[in-house]
């Protein structure tokens, strides 16, 4: 137990210093990519794969690990490269992504390194719709690629946004908070679209940022605009990683600012594991919802404007 305690505090140094791990690897090639540590439950040598009928053709087969079956996918083909053929001398990243464990096939695993959100910048403008960047980071004159793995993940098995019909049935669009906005900051093209697609239902004006540094200006400028940013946003909902500014930095600079210190956050992340509700309640986030549950995240909207029947 005293370990585990150690293993958060130490993490939970990182919250509003605006910092992250990264777990460097390979593909095929000598790029490197980087994928945050909190995502990664192990590495190990890539195990005998079973293949199964009507996998998705970027599941390369089913590992049995620890009591566990996981899928493995291909990494290199998932975005749009070839094939990993030599799966033997190959490694896992046994990783978990909203609420679920998957297994990330990669040609090499080299490093952990600690860097900041700050130095994690937007994939460059004409990267395009089609890229699976959601970052990119200079290390040592190197370029790092962070890969958008809910667009991978969403690809494979792609994640309902639609909410229940009992749920829908309790919603009541002529409220006056209707007035007011949901702000949703995610640096994932799909993650955003997914949110966005959940919430409307709800009848509410949304708008949208790409990441933390991007919201928090914008919320900055309604606030100046207003005196209180609650006089016309009603919640954020903000992703945890993002670039330049990370979802547990932008929470804590709004509740060390004046004009927006009395926002509802809603911290709506694919990250999960024994160390967030430490963060949360450190940074003073409202609420903590894990990716991807569109009740679950509509209920928690709701509870800040009361637009139920």
């Amino acid at each position: 137990m005293s370990e585990i305690l150690n293993s958060v505090n130490q993490r939970t140094q990182l919250v509003g210093e605006n910092r992250l791990e990264l777990l460097l690897f390979k593909l095929n090639s000598r790029q490197r990519f980087g994928i945050n540590v909190f995502k990664v439950r192990e590495v190990l040598q890539c195990p005998p794969l079973t293949s199964m009928p009507k996998l998705n053709g970027l599941v390369r087969g089913i590992a049995h690990i620890r009591g566990q079956t996981i899928s493995v996918i291909d990494m290199s083909l998932a975005t749009g490269g070839k094939r990993i053929e030599d799966v033997e001398n190959s490694f896992i990243i046994i990783a978990e992504y909203n609420s679920s464990v998957q297994g990330f096939l990669v040609g090499s695993v080299e490093r952990i390194i600690n860097t900041n959100w700050q130095s994690i910048m937007p994939p460059p403008k004409g990267s395009g719709k089609a890229s699976y960047l959601t970052a990119v980071t200079e290390i040592e004159d190197e370029l790092i690629e962070i890969l958008d793995v809910e667009k991978i993940l969403n690809e494979i098995s792609p994640v309902n946004t639609d909410l229940s019909d009992d749920f829908e049935s309790t919603i009541d669009v002529e409220n006056e908070t209707q007035q007011k906005i949901i702000f949703i900051a995610d640096d994932s093209s799909v993650a955003r679209n997914q949110v966005k697609k959940a919430l409307s239902a709800l009848g509410l004006e949304i708008e949208l940022a790409k990441n933390g540094l991007e919201a928090l200006e914008r919320l900055k400028e309604i606030g100046a605009e207003t005196g209180d940013v609650t006089d016309k946003v009603g919640v954020l909902v903000s992703d945890i990683e993002m670039p330049e500014m990370d979802g547990y930095t932008l929470t804590a600079e709004i509740r060390n600012t004046p004009e927006l210190k009395n926002l509802h956050v809603i911290l709506h992340t694919s990250l999960s594991g024994v160390f967030n509700q430490a963060m949360v309640q450190k940074v003073g986030a409202d609420d903590f919802i894990a990716k991807f549950h569109p009740d679950e995240l509509a209920t928690s909207v709701q509870k800040w404007f009361g637009n139920t029947k």
